[in-house]
């Protein structure tokens, strides 16, 4: 019988699996270790990354913010270049043979005194002083006026053969005034179709319908020269008649110490509305900036005031270089004063 070969025990087995088995924990906890650090750093990069990411946006947000201002200085310099610009193609564009009469032409030395005024009895608000602009005829006048931005009302002659495009620049606003020529003591260049004392109702009241339908938008008249005719009531009379029909209303410009407006005025029952200051009489900055401190001192003392410019490149620099004078009263347009 043969016997069975008995295989002999390796002594070193159980150890080697016990070394084993402590490797494998010992990796196994290298690993956990190594799982949980790369998790911490995970979050530390994450807090990490939160930050320089705060830190950019904080740095963008300025950057935007610098940008921005510096747009908003080039924008400030590039209007005020561009007024320039407006008041210098202004100048240039007015040439002496296109020059309108201004209201200068009317008396020898200084303009008549406004209405008579009593100190405003009125609550202590704002006083409004509204600003009419003469003579405005051309489309450059029109431009460097609105590129002031403040509320100024324009006031346009009617149309002939030296500015045939007054009413139709007149009629793209959405506010403006008729400048009416009227019958002046003397004349140095008379408009065409200007109003004369020995005018009968029926003429006066024949241009002003044709004047409608050319400003149909005009609710409001002052007198282009004038001195003889505002100085006559029985003219001026038949010229508030007139104008009542097509519901307009007239404002002296006072370019006669003997107007006879109020008079005519008191007999229709309607309110007198005259000018208080003339800006421009003399064509000279530093002149018409203390003119309009005049019309500003007359608003806050009586509650209101009418001042009467030219679009000359002088009267617009001076109401540009005044912006804080004029921030004492209201300023508005004439249909905003009553």
């Amino acid at each position: 019988m043969t016997k069975r070969r008995q295989t002999k025990k390796n002594p070193s087995a159980p150890l080697l699996i016990r070394y084993l088995s402590f490797g494998a924990i010992g990796i196994l906890i290298l690993a956990l270790v190594g799982l949980a650090g790369y998790y911490a750093g995970y979050e530390w990069g994450k807090e990490e990354a939160k930050a320089q990411m705060a830190q950019e946006q904080e740095r963008t947000k300025k950057l935007i913010e610098e940008l921005q201002n510096a747009a908003e200085l080039k924008a400030q310099k590039s209007r005020s270049e561009r007024l320039s610009e407006l008041l210098k193609t202004h100048e240039e564009a007015v040439a002496p043979k296109q020059q309108e009469v201004m209201a200068t032409h009317e008396y020898d030395n200084v303009p008549p005194e406004g209405p008579k005024r009593e100190p405003s009895k009125k609550a202590k608000t704002l006083p409004k002083l509204a600003i009419i602009i003469d003579d405005v005829a051309f489309a450059h006048d029109v431009a460097a006026i609105k590129a002031l931005k403040i509320p100024l009302t324009m006031s346009f002659l009617p149309p002939n053969e030296r500015h045939p495009d007054s009413a139709q620049l007149a009629q793209r606003e959405s506010f403006y005034m008729l400048h009416l020529p009227l019958e002046a003591m003397r004349f140095s260049a008379e408009e065409r179709h200007t109003l004369y004392v020995k005018d009968s109702q029926q003429r006066i009241s024949e241009r002003i319908a044709q004047l409608r339908t050319l400003f149909p938008k005009a609710t409001y008249v002052n007198n282009h020269t004038g001195s003889r005719f505002t100085a006559n009531e029985v003219a001026m009379n038949r010229l508030v008649f007139a104008l009542r029909q097509h519901k307009m209303h007239f404002i002296d410009s006072r370019t006669t110490a003997e107007t006879k407006v109020p008079k005519v005025m008191h007999n229709f029952n309607l309110p007198y509305i005259g000018r208080d200051v003339f800006l421009d009489h003399v064509a000279n900055v530093s002149e018409i900036k203390k003119q309009i401190r005049r019309a500003v001192e007359i608003a806050k003392q009586s509650g209101s005031a009418i001042a009467i410019g030219h679009p000359r490149k002088e009267t617009l620099q001076a109401l540009r270089d005044s912006s804080a004078m004029l921030r004492e009263v209201e300023l508005v347009r004439i249909d905003d004063y009553m």
